[in-house]
């Protein structure tokens, strides 16, 4: 193996005496069940892997040899103690990692240690079962460190004397510990830009005035509010993930920030200026009681008043996914001109509405499946709505139509999900009886879709040209069990563009559908429908992936791997099909296939005398049964008659030697001639 390091001149590895693999100033000694520093590796190493090994202590000699030492990495050992002399010859040491070890029993030795490293920037202490106070042991003398990580510890409560002298710091992860509360323990951190407090027990963040952090991650904690400090100071704040918390209202953000990404996911949220019995909570306000020391402070804030103070042009990402909003307050998205990416799923919305001149005019990504929604509000003009949407996520809800010309002006849209919604696709049949056509959705020339999905729509019998006008590229109209009534004629459209297609669970029967014409197909999934005959029209078809699983197969064709169909695949599902397991050379023929693959191989059976047998192992009473059941007729008839010939034939010659004297009297006597003896 080849590597370039540093100049980029090309070394081998080599391999030392000690079994470690060096490449310039890099030795690599993981997993080598070591139980000490190796001694014998070159001096100008720089760089040193030990983890995954079974060293327990590093003595004061451990690394003489080792003065260039900038990267250390001792992960995954058995590490109780690092001597206080250990560092001195590695005064130059930058990182130095220690995690998943058991630096718990010995720190304050190890912290003497850490003392005779001035120019280290990076230090993992992950993992090794430490509290508080042995981290704020451990870190005291180190105020050159730039990233610090002690998470998967047993930190459970952080206040400012922990962290005192690492005036330096850049980084600091605390995730996976038992942390409950932080008094003030980064305000001396003035240089932190990355604070990460995810999956711990966080119940609140109040009175947030970090101005100096740019990226903040307390998801997974159990908070309930976040205030931010009430302040016109510019936070550099660009980044904040609240997600997978117990957040009740919408945070209070700093007034002026950078913020760019705000992940809200998985919360409680809700706004409660309307609620659904038609009250108004507008003039409720909430009070907080703030106990610090002796003193107490009672801090009156209108929650319900849902008009957000922060400054929010720059906000480009927006997940509120997964929490209770049923509604959005009037222009509370005005505020976010520059928002790309708006996930609004699994929340209880039940009206959204789109306008011109809507701020949302930079919207790349709308997720709004998994609601209630049975409207969809737009007031559709000679302005752009929406016009830099990529993608429309509709799912699950309960539409029936779309605004007439809602994508009329979306010049971008390449995506729209529909899937399970009760909605048909124009041009509908007209009803006997009825002057209007059945409400439908419209997607006819809207040239830069190239994926849709229509599952689970309770399509009937389509028919005219639904998707004229398109290039789609890949369509799902899997579970629309009257999809397929008739042809496939209303689907000519896309017959040159098509490459991925789902049909599963559409009731497809063997003659009801011709795939000749869809040249284009990559990927055909048929899975879950009533196939008892292969198509045929399958076989002209260069596809690369293909579904045929759950249907009523007994077999494919024998010499489907010479059909063009067999020379393309790449990948084929099988399984749940009643095989017959005598008429299996397609699936031999299959498996001799070296880039064919069966992702469902070890679950295709096959069905013989009310047996369900695996065909990669059938038993040899088996297969001699079915080498019967499969032999020629003639060969066959052939095989019984001939013991019946034999028998016969034996027995004449048997009955001719015992009546051989006296036939030939009885000839001598009929013929009068004498014979000599």
């Amino acid at each position: 193996l080849a590597v370039g390091w540093g100049s980029g001149a090309v070394t081998a590895w080599a391999t030392s005496p000690g079994g470690c693999e060096l490449v310039q100033s890099t030795a690599d000694c993981t997993g080598r069940w070591l139980s000490s520093v190796p001694g014998n590796l070159r001096g100008d190493t720089e760089e040193l892997l030990l983890d995954d090994n079974t060293i327990q202590v590093l003595g004061n000699a451990s690394l003489l040899s080792y003065h260039q030492l900038r990267h250390l990495s001792l992960t995954k050992n058995r590490l109780e103690l690092i001597e206080p002399g250990t560092f001195l010859s590695s005064q130059g040491l930058h990182m130095l990692s220690l995690a998943d070890n058991l630096l718990f029993t010995n720190y304050s030795l190890t912290a003497a240690a850490f003392s005779a490293l001035p120019a280290l920037r990076i230090l993992d202490l992950a993992g090794n079962r430490l509290t508080e106070d042995m981290v704020s042991v451990l870190v005291w003398n180190l105020s050159s460190l730039e990233s610090l990580s002690v998470a998967r510890n047993i930190i459970m409560r952080l206040d400012s004397s922990v962290f005192t002298n690492l005036t330096q710091l850049l980084e600091l992860n605390l995730e996976k510990n038992y942390i409950f509360e932080i008094d003030q323990a980064f305000e001396g951190l003035q240089r932190l830009q990355r604070l990460n407090v995810a999956y711990n027990y966080l119940p609140c963040v109040v009175a947030f005035g970090l101005t100096q952090l740019r990226v903040l991650n307390v998801s997974n904690n159990i908070i309930e509010w976040f205030l931010a400090l009430e302040s016109d100071d510019l936070f550099e704040l660009e980044v904040l993930d609240l997600s997978h918390n117990r957040l009740l209202f919408f945070p209070v953000l700093p007034r002026q920030s950078k913020l760019h990404s705000l992940l809200l996911k998985d919360n409680e949220m809700s706004f409660y200026q309307r609620l659904p019995n038609g009250t108004s909570l507008a003039d409720v306000t909430v009070q907080f009681l703030l106990i610090d020391g002796n003193s107490t402070n009672v801090t009156t804030v209108s929650l319900w008043d849902e008009i957000c103070h922060s400054n929010l042009s720059s906000l480009r990402l927006l997940d509120m996914s997964q929490n209770q909003v049923w509604y959005l307050p009037e222009g509370f998205l005005a505020q976010m001109p520059s928002l790309t990416h708006l996930k609004l799923n699994q929340n209880c919305l039940e009206m959204f509405h789109l306008s011109e001149g809507d701020p949302l005019a930079m919207l790349m990504e709308l997720d709004l499946s998994h609601n209630q929604l049975a409207e969809l509000g737009a007031e559709v003009g000679a302005g752009d709505i929406l016009p830099n949407l990529q993608l429309f996520n509709l799912s699950t809800n309960r539409l029936r139509v779309l605004p007439p010309g809602v994508f009329t002006y979306t010049r971008k849209i390449a995506t729209i999900d529909l899937s399970h919604n009760r909605v048909d696709l124009c041009p509908q049949p007209a009803v006997a009886g009825e002057a209007e056509s059945p409400p439908c959705v419209d997607i006819r020339g809207i040239e830069t879709l190239t994926h849709l999905s229509l599952a689970g729509c309770g399509l009937r019998g389509l028919g005219g040209h639904p998707f004229q006008g398109t290039s789609l590229i890949h369509l799902d109209l899997s579970d629309n069990h009257q999809a397929l009534s008739g042809d496939l004629e209303w689907l000519q459209d896309l017959a040159l563009t098509l490459q991925v297609l789902s049909l599963r669970n559409t009731s497809l029967s063997s003659t009801a559908v011709d795939f000749s014409a869809f040249n284009s197909l990559v990927r055909l999934d048929l899975s879950g429908n009533s196939l008892t005959v292969f198509p045929t029209s399958l076989g002209v078809l260069k596809v690369r992936s293909l579904d045929l699983r759950d249907n009523c197969l007994p077999a494919l064709p024998p010499d489907v791997v010479r059909m063009p169909l067999g020379k393309s695949l790449r990948e084929v599902y099988l399984s749940r099909n009643p095989y017959n397991c005598c008429t299996l050379g397609w699936w031999d023929a299959l498996q001799r296939v070296e880039a064919l693959h069966v992702p469902d191989g070890q679950e295709v059976t096959c069905s013989y005398a009310s047996r369900t047998l695996s065909p990669r192992a059938l038993p040899e009473p088996v297969l001699r049964s079915c080498r019967w059941q499969t032999a020629d007729l003639a060969l066959l008839y052939l095989v019984l008659a001939l013991p019946t010939c034999l028998a016969l034939l034996v027995a004449f010659a048997v009955v001719f030697l015992m009546l051989k004297q006296k036939l030939l009297k009885m000839v001598k006597s009929q013929c009068g001639v004498s014979s000599p003896y």
